[in-house]
């Protein structure tokens, strides 16, 4: 017996039965002559799904068809499958498997869905984002990223662009009500950590993300606007980083000749120059939200925080829309002022396979927020304790130094920057003496380091971080909850 649900069925073919099958690596003559083939998703270990086969025996013809037209037109009915897709192919990315990885394992996947495509291989840094603001994308059913996450996020800033440009909507203020795209990004992982896909798959297996398209999955995510004076610098998805990470982003861009070495090695050399930075984080709690950063619940597919966040949201928005409830304006802002070795914001797990639980293991894909983790200053040594709890099951976020806030909304300036950004009016503009003058080697000689947005370096101290709740679609479906493999028989 075999049960194969209708929506994980990729393609069903009448088999070649004329005398012979091939069964157990031998040809053997056929008792039975007339079958069909159901090609579906099988489940395997570690979130992967495979593609396998099942072929199924009927003794008359007339019944055999009757099962080939039922199942297709059954397929039919699936309205979120895609059928004609835009690729972008990054062929340097990663390991430079780019290409490869889609011919062998992404397209005779794709022919026998029978989606159409049209490719584009970039040359490039930034031509799919040019690309999305010229072409015709309306006859696309969705779009494929075939590269790391600097190729997904130039197609998500260049879908993002488009659609707020179609929209009349102006992306550089930083109130802007953002308009969701109806098309979604597929991820075919091809870089070096595949964080994005790692955190809403499971796994960075090209053959998965490719069958998570094939089968119309769909996955809304949030994302984040990184505003500077009124100017939008970037969107982020995965990790805003200033401190710690943005000092590795900024180091390893020097040494690209080193490959993928050159993360390890910016790693290190910033963990041992150990600097911190002084300013001011101010931040808006996410009080919609009914997760918090610390409950142990990862958002896993058919999150219930995700939808339940996303209902209170649109229910503080109506409130607001009439009036009923306090503007933004006058919301509850936090401030955090000191010296801090990490500022990150993470909008998901920011899980990848160094760090199978990420950086906020409860961070929720679409509830509207981002989590902020403060790392203040403190000694070197508990640093490196706070760091070894990304690779285990330990609460990272059990030390003294360490404060976490699951926010809608955060602003941050550098010590250094204070005087001069009037923009940043929230920021509460508080003076610090120099409490570590009795340490000459101290870490806060350096006054401003870099923001890491989703592994691209932001040189700007001062912004305004704003998290535009489910923006986005994938074609994925969230991590599984303990998936079983398949017992095919």
């Amino acid at each position: 017996a075999c049960c194969v649900p209708v929506s994980e069925i990729i393609a069903v073919e009448e088999t070649d039965v004329h005398g012979k099958h091939q069964g157990s690596g031998k040809w053997q003559k056929m008792e039975k002559p007339y079958a069909f083939t159901v090609h579906c998703v099988k489940r395997a270990r570690r979130h992967r799904w495979k593609w396998a086969q099942v072929t199924f025996w009927c003794p008359e013809e007339q019944l055999c068809h009757l099962w080939l037209q039922t199942l297709r037109e059954m397929l039919e009915k699936l309205t979120s499958r895609p059928k004609h897709l835009l690729v972008f192919i990054n062929p340097f990315g990663g390991k430079g498997q780019g290409k490869r990885i889609y011919e062998r394992k992404v397209a005779p996947l794709f022919t026998l869905a029978s989606i159409t495509t049209d490719i584009i291989v970039t040359e490039h840094a930034n031509q799919a984002k040019e690309t999305l603001y010229e072409i015709n994308i309306d006859k696309y059913d969705g779009i494929v990223s075939v590269g790391g996450d600097g190729m997904f996020s130039e197609v998500l800033h260049g879908l993002i662009g488009r659609t707020q440009r179609s929209a009349g909507v102006d992306q550089n203020h930083p109130r802007a009500v953002l308009v969701p795209s109806s098309l979604r990004i597929g991820i075919i992982p091809a870089g070096s950590t595949d964080c994005v896909c790692y955190s809403t798959v499971g796994t960075s297996d090209a053959e998965t993300s490719a069958l998570h398209i094939v089968v119309g999955d769909s996955l809304a995510m949030d994302v984040s606007s990184v505003h500077h004076n009124s100017t939008l610098l970037r969107y982020s998805v995965s990790l805003l980083g200033y401190g710690f990470y943005g000092d590795i982003i900024k180091d390893s861009e020097k040494k690209r000749w080193l490959g993928l070495a050159r993360y390890d090695f910016s790693g290190l050399k910033t963990f041992l120059s150990h600097h911190c930075y002084e300013g001011t984080v101010s931040f808006l709690p996410a009080q919609h939200t009914v997760g918090s950063p610390r409950d142990r619940k990862p958002c896993r597919a058919g999150c219930f925080v995700c939808r339940q966040s996303k209902q209170q949201l649109e229910e503080e928005q109506k409130k607001a829309l009439y009036g009923l409830e306090a503007a933004e304006d006058v919301e509850e802002w936090q401030v955090v002022c000191g010296k801090f070795l990490a500022i990150n914001a993470t909008n998901m797990s920011c899980a990848c396979r160094r760090s199978p639980r990420g950086l906020s293991p409860a961070a929720h894909l679409g509830d509207g927020s981002s989590d902020l983790i403060l790392i203040r200053k403190c000694s070197r040594f508990n640093f490196l304790r706070f760091l070894i709890r990304h690779t285990n099951q330990q609460d990272q976020f059990d030390f003294t130094f360490v404060e976490v806030y699951r926010v809608k909304k955060f602003q941050f300036t550098s010590k250094h920057m204070e005087d001069e950004d009037s923009d940043l009016k929230e920021g509460g503009k508080k003076r610090f003496g120099h409490i570590c003058s009795s340490h000459p080697s101290c870490c806060c000689t350096v006054s401003n380091s870099s923001w890491n947005c989703d592994g691209e370096v932001l040189h700007s101290p001062a912004i305004e971080v704003r998290v535009h709740c489910q923006l986005v679609r994938l074609f994925a479906r969230g991590i599984e909850e303990n998936p079983k493999p398949d017992s095919h028989s």
